[in-house]
């Protein structure tokens, strides 16, 4: 009851236009900028960009807030939006070199590494322009379960998949054993728990704990891997263009394609740092930390 009362709430106010939605952002902007995580959002630009005056991060800081309360409407509106409006807003470019990797290199596998870059919901529309493969993503399952279910509704109307992570080895064997060409996003720049911390590298003026398994996953089934670059040309609109990373990624020493994804995500945000995810504790989890366990 409780998930059905909640969806239609969604579901109503997104048949709003995207005008009025915008509205509704800007109004949001100032609770959610005073109350939501501020504290952690400074922090975590003040470390970041130690170079930046503490003007110019405040002015980050407020338009990632922008930024944030636009990603919430636009994930409202994703509840009622057609299929022809979502594909004017969210566009994509290299086809032509995921295709080569399937048709040409004779691949059967597509992983790309994203970030919680621009609005990351949106990108789940990709099965509207590459109908002819099985599109999927890797997620953890949310706490709330209404939530978690209305997430699930929303990721997967577009024809795609969510695989949840604990089982994403043997759905990706599942699909490669059927004979489908799969095409699967991994969102890579969260903190994992410590019992999961294989590998630091540098990101953001931090020694960063990180997950390796788009490419522990990639090497085991020979994917051809990509990164996710994500820009926004303007407000309401996006363009991720799918740049191959490597297509043999079993001749690529460990840790490589990690370090490789930190370097380009960190290129991306440092050229337009608002459009990434500031809230997260990212970095609570040392390495100093990490160390001492290993000895204990």
């Amino acid at each position: 009851m409780l998930y059905r009362i909640t969806y239609g709430l969604f579901y109503l106010i997104s048949l709003l236009p995207m005008r009025v939605l915008y509205v509704i952002s800007d109004i949001l902007l100032y609770p959610i900028a005073r109350l939501y995580r501020r504290k952690v959002t400074r922090q975590n630009l003040d470390e970041s960009f130690p170079d930046l005056s503490v003007k110019e991060r405040r002015a980050i800081e407020r338009r990632f807030y922008h930024q944030l309360c636009d990603y919430i409407v636009e994930t409202v509106k994703l509840f009622s939006i057609t299929k022809e409006e979502l594909m004017e807003r969210m566009t994509f470019s290299g086809m032509d070199d995921i295709r080569h990797g399937f048709n040409d290199l004779g691949k059967e596998t597509f992983f790309s590494y994203l970030g919680h870059f621009g609005n990351w919901e949106w990108i789940a529309s990709l099965q509207y322009w590459l109908p002819e493969c099985h599109c999927c993503q890797i997620y953890h399952p949310l706490y709330n379960k209404v939530f978690d279910r209305i997430f699930l509704n929303i990721r997967q109307q577009y024809g795609g998949e969510c695989i949840p992570m604990k089982t994403s080895l043997r759905r990706l064997v599942q699909l490669h054993q059927a004979g489908e060409h799969i095409v699967c996003g991994f969102i890579s720049d969260q903190q994992p728990k410590w019992n999961a911390i294989h590998h630091f590298t540098p990101f953001l003026n931090h020694d960063t704990a990180v997950f390796i398994g788009t490419e522990q996953l990639g090497k085991r089934m020979d994917a051809m891997i990509f990164y996710a670059h994500v820009t926004q040309p303007r407000r309401g609109y996006y363009h991720c263009q799918f740049q191959p990373m490597e297509y043999n990624p079993k001749e690529v020493n460990d840790y490589e394609l990690t370090d490789r994804f930190f370097r380009q995500l960190e290129s991306d945000i440092k050229a337009a740092p608002h459009l990434w995810l500031w809230t997260h504790k990212r970095w609570s989890r040392t390495k100093e930390e990490w160390e001492r366990r290993q000895k204990q």
